[in-house]
């Protein structure tokens, strides 16, 4: 839940989610369109699908324990390398780096001087991570480095004033040089086809059944927008078509 998305925006599905659904056993028992349903608008909502995935694998493969192996973690459906190093270093305590975004921009600029790291992450960041990383207390560094990223490192505005690091931070040392790369666009969302799909998912979310095509049709004007996005949405899993023209949530 927290890829891409804020924790503020996170906890209160995430609260949810924990009373409905405590283990993945309980979770795998229920077919994949109440993942989507529960999913609410926290957006990218192929991520549901594979966590609903994830919880089947560990119910039928791992006896319903998520298994504490950075390997066996990576082969689960819908997990990554990030995924995979921040479960096992958060739950299970051990010595992985975790890069997501805050962590890669702290090191971006404390290390290498450079205001934004590369659009995707490198092999370079991994094995500076990894060389960063302490012999003991891995997991709170790296919360502590994400956190650092996350409240005072941040993207805009960084508070070089409150950092505990600034004396370190080759970026501020050598006069807070400018991003030379690639322009940094931010998202646009409206009028996209994200947009045109997450309205047809909330129509589907909200009904406990089969929709018809008019229901779907009302919450988005541009005719061909609206089919591409549906179809879409049918193709990655996230709605079913069924012969008598009406739609739902996968089952």
């Amino acid at each position: 839940m927290l890829q891409q998305t804020p924790v503020i925006r996170v906890l209160p599905i995430w609260h949810e989610w924990m009373e409905r659904w405590p283990t993945p056993k309980s979770l795998a028992v229920e077919p994949p369109g109440e993942a989507v349903r529960h999913w609410g608008r926290l957006g990218y909502p192929r991520r549901a699908l594979r966590l609903h995935a994830c919880a089947k694998a560990i119910a039928d493969e791992h006896g319903g324990e998520v298994p504490s192996d950075h390997a066996t973690l990576l082969a689960l459906p819908g997990i990554g390398e990030y995924t995979a190093a921040a479960v096992a270093s958060f739950a299970f305590g051990g010595r992985h780096a975790v890069l997501d975004t805050n962590v890669r921009r702290v090191f971006a600029r404390a290390v290498r001087g450079d205001e934004y790291p590369p659009t995707a992450t490198s092999a370079a960041e991994r094995r500076l991570a990894e060389a960063l990383l302490p012999a003991l207390g891995a997991p709170r560094w790296g919360v502590a480095v994400m956190e650092l990223g996350a409240l005072v490192c941040t993207a805009r505005s960084p508070k070089c004033a409150d950092c505990p690091i600034s004396d370190l931070c080759t970026w501020r040392l050598t006069g807070k040089p400018a991003h030379d790369g690639p322009a940094r666009k931010g998202q646009t969302y409206a009028g996209t086809d994200r947009q045109c799909r997450g309205r047809l998912l909330a129509v589907l979310r909200a009904a406990h059944g089969p929709v018809p095509k008019s229901a779907l049709d009302v919450v988005w004007d541009d005719h061909v927008q609206r089919e591409r996005a549906l179809d879409g949405l049918i193709t990655d899993g996230l709605a079913e078509h069924l012969d008598d023209g009406t739609y739902q949530l996968p089952t």
